[in-house]
């Protein structure tokens, strides 16, 4: 059974709280849902959302290079031959990750459609559910306070906090957000390279002296300075996770090398779909580094693919899977749903979407 179809479906989808961050402010989700349709007319669904800043990636672009070279590569082809498939999608086209991640889940999901089995199953797990962290956006320490008090009572155990964008007031959001938390609360921070590397290994170190047990401490600096964050590695005892830092497993490589950083966060934005996130596993796993799965702020369908391969990665680490949380409505019928901190996959096969939503 061939290809027969690819749509592309530009979606707005507003957050219910604004999304603040060291580098920008979000209030609306803005993506491609790619449409994989096969000759008897059944669906697989994928996500490409904007990333300008980190990939480079607009919806304009997503959607020129999936309606152009990744189009020509796709229709006409055998959905079974899945992974001769995929592979000419990753070499397509330089770049345009987000395309690419949007029609590699949009395969992936058709080819677990067409199997009758969950995503996640077609990887290689039978998870129902997993759990997740839950974001505190950047904002003052009192309304960071008063939000990790909300989200605990909501039943997250693991709170991901928001800085980078002052010291003294991110040293004060923390120990604020400890004291509201309660000591058995995990917190781990993002930084989103807001900080320099001799601020960073200051701050950490400041928290580390205050004994507030921070899990982790996410691209404290800029993405490409990767002697700063071997840096900071190297003179904090706070675990140390690499995300913007790492897109490819060339990548990982030079950071293991270089011991730049202790874990890597991996999302399928970044390094192209559920292809190149499963080759990522390997070589992180061969490496012996420690990885968390995230997402952009993507919804529903972007989440539910990072979250199978989140199921299939053996990680020790509670999982960045909260983006579709912050969602005032699903785009799309069906998918993955949140149950407190648990993101629960659909009983359909694929991400089991039925289509828009009205």
């Amino acid at each position: 059974m061939t290809v027969a179809e690819l749509r592309t479906h530009v979606v707005a989808a507003p957050l219910h709280t604004p999304f603040v961050t060291a580098v920008r402010s979000t209030e609306v989700v803005e993506s491609v849902l790619v449409q994989a349709v096969d000759g008897d007319g059944r669906s697989g669904w994928g996500e490409g959302v904007s990333t300008w800043r980190i990939t480079g990636d607009s919806i304009a672009g997503i959607e020129a290079a999936v309606s152009g070279p990744l189009r020509d590569v796709v229709v006409g082809r055998d959905v079974d031959d899945l992974d001769a498939l995929l592979r000419d999608v990753g070499s397509a086209i330089v770049g345009n990750t987000a395309a690419k991640a949007a029609v590699d889940g949009a395969l992936h999901d058709l080819a677990a459609v067409r199997l009758g089995i969950p995503l996640p199953r077609l990887l290689g797990s039978a998870a129902l559910d997993l759990p997740t962290d839950i974001t505190l956006a950047a904002d003052s320490p009192t309304a960071m306070a008063t939000a990790a008090k909300a989200r605990r009572g909501d039943g997250f155990d693991v709170l991901k906090i928001k800085v980078g964008d002052g010291g003294a007031d991110d040293v004060t959001r923390v120990h604020a957000i400890r004291e509201s938390a309660g000591k058995q609360a995990i917190l781990r921070l993002d930084a989103n390279q807001g900080w320099s590397p001799r601020e960073a290994v200051r701050i950490i170190g400041t928290l580390e002296d205050a004994g507030l047990d921070i899990e982790l401490v996410e691209q404290p600096v800029r993405a490409g300075d990767l002697d700063g964050l071997a840096f900071v590695t190297a003179h904090v005892q706070t675990p140390i996770l690499a995300d913007e830092a790492v897109s490819s497993a060339r990548d990982l490589l030079e950071i293991t090398r270089r011991r730049a950083a202790d874990m890597v966060n991996i999302k399928l934005a970044k390094c192209g779909g559920l292809r190149a996130g499963r080759a990522l596993l390997a070589v992180a796993e061969a490496a012996g580094v420690d990885v968390l799965i995230g997402s952009m702020m993507e919804t529903h369908v972007g989440v539910g693919a990072a979250a199978s391969l989140a199921a299939i990665s053996g990680s020790p680490l509670v999982h960045d899977l909260d983006a579709a949380w912050w969602l005032r409505r699903s785009p799309v019928e069906g998918g993955p749903r949140y149950e407190q901190a648990r993101l629960r996959f659909a009983a359909a096969p694929g991400l089991g979407i039925s289509g828009l939503a009205p």
